[in-house]
């Protein structure tokens, strides 16, 4: 019997939740399957089992915390044959125990038939009458008829139905008992981390934000006039992202303090740009980074934020997808947003906020025409960033989304 201990998982990293448990005791698995599943502040992670075999005990329970080091499972190496006999075993009793409950069924006589129940008897009643009692719901049997041969009249149903007991009010629902009124449930390592962030993000940085909008038209045609030769070419769709990905870049390059960062009393400038793209993640908000994405073209840029975002979705992003992030770009108008200040992703300088498109009339050339436009935000921290380059920045990104072109001719 092997026992499994947790691996390092990171830099900085100590302790994991047990998130879900992939096998149970008893079950076969082969070398390096998955056995547990472990979330960190950071990441995923699976742990694999480095023997074929059965898994033994589970040392810690789903929920558990369990540092680096500890022992968390068990392995019998060696013995999934043995596994595989018993559980035909098991199965082949399960199949005569219930080949016997079926003979023993059929041994048993077969109930009689029950006997038809005797129709009841209905008053004849007249045909004004049965549609008053179908409009106050009084139930013919319980009339006494005063017509001829005893026959049930209008009169008689109304009668009737004024002296039916008024309905007792619906009784309001009980309130549920002090203990159901609330759920508590612990916060898990990743929340923990983006909310620890998130408010030392406010604490520590000068934070302002702003706007301005963009005319989306000219990123639009551009997309749908080349939508299936793209795809031909490269196999990824042609997304919003590449082209605000590739103006971040140029932007970065022309203003060089945000794609910095404040270390003590030094600034860092940063001569490579890795562009985080935030996105939601099966267990929370996570930034994966499209790094070096001045060397990258819209296809390869497409290509891994198409890649990141699958392993967002799978829980399944390593430390190195999280790591050396310059700058930052968060698109709430997927999810619906009109306009948001997003908060820095420290110790970045600089965010850029997306939201959604919106057909808008705007003045062109003296004229009102409908456009689609979308707004745009940029979260800065004021310590390193004047609010002149801020604003000099979101224009830089504007023109080249209103005109693509210029990115082409590094404008």
């Amino acid at each position: 019997m092997a026992t499994i201990k947790v691996p390092a998982l990171g830099e900085s990293i100590t302790e994991a939740i047990v998130a879900k448990w992939l096998k149970q005791p008893g079950d076969a698995i082969a070398a390096d399957e998955p056995v547990v599943e472990l979330e960190t502040d950071k990441i995923t992670v699976e742990l694999p089992s480095p023997d074929a075999g059965v898994l033994g005990r589970q040392l810690a329970t789903e929920g558990d915390t369990v540092n680096v080091g500890d022992a968390i499972f068990e392995v019998e190496a060696g013995a999934s044959a043995a596994a595989g006999a018993k559980a035909e075993a098991g199965a082949a009793a399960d199949a005569a125990a219930q080949a016997e409950a079926v003979e023993s069924a059929a041994a048993k006589p077969a109930p009689a038939p029950a006997e038809p129940a005797e129709p009841a008897t209905q008053p004849a009643a007249m045909p004004a009458a049965r549609a008053e009692a179908a409009r106050t719901g009084v139930d013919l049997a319980g009339v006494e008829g005063t017509g001829r041969g005893g026959r049930l009249l209008k009169e008689d149903v109304q009668r009737a139905a004024a002296a039916k007991p008024a309905a007792a009010p619906a009784a309001r629902p009980a309130a549920k008992p002090a203990g159901e009124r609330e759920r508590r449930v612990k916060m898990r390592p990743l929340r923990k981390t983006i909310a620890a962030r998130l408010v030392a993000a406010q604490q520590e940085a000068a934070i302002l934000t702003t706007f301005n909008e963009v005319d989306m038209s000219a990123v639009m045609q551009t997309r749908k006039a080349f939508k299936q030769d793209f795809i031909d070419a490269h196999g990824v769709k042609l997304g919003f992202m590449s082209f605000f990905v590739k103006a971040a870049v140029s932007a970065l390059e022309a203003f060089p303090s945000v794609n910095a960062e404040i270390d003590g009393d030094e600034i860092v400038y940063k001569q490579y740009y890795n562009v985080g793209v935030a996105v939601g993640g099966g267990k929370g908000l996570v930034v994966p980074v499209v790094r070096d994405a001045d060397a990258l073209g819209f296809a390869a840029i497409e290509q891994e934020i198409g890649r990141l975002a699958k392993l967002a979705r799978d829980n399944k992003l390593k430390l190195s997808d999280l790591s050396d992030g310059t700058f930052t770009i968060s698109n709430g108008g997927i999810y619906g947003s009109m306009l948001s200040t997003p908060i820095l992703n420290t110790p970045q300088t600089g965010i850029l906020g997306l939201h959604n498109i919106v057909q808008r009339p705007v003045a062109v050339d003296g004229k009102v025409e409908i456009r689609p436009i979308m707004y745009l935000a940029l979260s800065y921290d004021h310590r390193l960033v004047d609010g002149r380059e801020a604003v000099q920045f979101l224009i830089h990104i504007k023109q080249a989304i209103e005109d693509p072109r210029r990115l082409l001719l590094d404008l």
